[in-house]
């Protein structure tokens, strides 16, 4: 048996496909020629290869004087080596490997990462200064809200419509990698969009509720003295808008500094 069939039954009794020209391509050398033997019948590839192995006669090294205690356990270790690849056991290791253990080692639980989970509603004010609250404005706060940018001399007296946001877009699509990372790009990408659609120029944002804002939601917005990393913004803070359509008393504290916000907004 030629070299190049010996490959190729190797090459087959470990599961690989050898492929041979059965065309000679223009300017091609020739394909070797040579004698081939009915192909066995098939079998597992593993199978196939133990078989070549054990038929295969061992090699008998020249031997050298004082050299016969070195070269035999290399001669004797070759089979086993080789059987040792395949993950069979060799017959010392049969006679002298103790019972596996039926016990089940403890497996390390990875704890999935939950995405941040919160909701906001966006208006803004002439392009210029965007309102943000948490959650679904109702009817009436936004009435409120009209009005107090009104009485206060901040944009022309009507509330813009308001745009929704809701972290994550698709609860149950994907698993987060970096939850918080995650959700301070999908906020910011959703104001960017509107900036981009809109035109708008956002100088300042108006976050109505921000002391009793869901701890997600203070991680996302990243407020830093008065200045929020995520949107690259300046925030002004005001109580909630809820809060205000129950009390009087939150209206006439909150006042003074509505006044102060329409003055920066005429001299902007």
């Amino acid at each position: 048996m030629t070299q190049e069939v010996t490959r190729r039954h190797y090459l087959d009794a470990m599961g690989i496909t050898s492929w041979a020209s059965r065309y000679q391509l223009p300017n091609a050398l020739p394909t070797d020629v040579c004698e081939w033997q009915d192909a066995p019948a098939k079998a597992a590839p593993r199978e196939r290869l133990q078989a070549l192995l054990d038929d295969a006669p061992a090699r008998q090294p020249s031997r050298q004087p004082g050299r016969e205690s070195d070269l035999a356990p290399k001669v004797a270790a070759s089979p086993s080596a080789v059987k040792a690849l395949l993950g069979q056991p060799t017959p010392t290791e049969q006679v002298s490997q103790p019972e596996a253990s039926t016990e089940l080692e403890p497996t390390t639980q990875v704890e999935r990462a939950e995405p941040l989970t919160f909701s906001l509603s966006c208006a803004c004010i002439d392009g210029r200064w965007l309102s943000l609250c948490e959650g679904e404005i109702s009817a009436v706060e936004q009435q409120l809200l009209a009005n107090m940018l009104r009485a206060a001399g901040i944009g022309h007296g009507e509330l813009p419509a308001v745009i929704h946001f809701t972290w994550p877009p698709m609860a149950t699509a994907f698993e987060p990698e970096e939850p918080l990372e995650e959700a301070q790009e999908g906020v910011a990408a959703f104001i960017a969009g509107a900036v981009s659609r809109q035109g708008w120029q956002l100088e300042q944002v108006l976050w109505w509720g921000a002391e009793s804002a869901t701890p997600d939601l203070e991680r996302v917005i990243a407020l830093d003295g008065g200045h929020s990393e995520t949107l690259a913004l300046p925030v002004w803070q005001g109580p909630s808008l809820a809060a205000l359509t129950q009390d009087a008393n939150a209206k006439r504290a909150l006042w003074p500094r509505l006044v102060a916000l329409g003055k920066q907004w005429g001299d902007a």
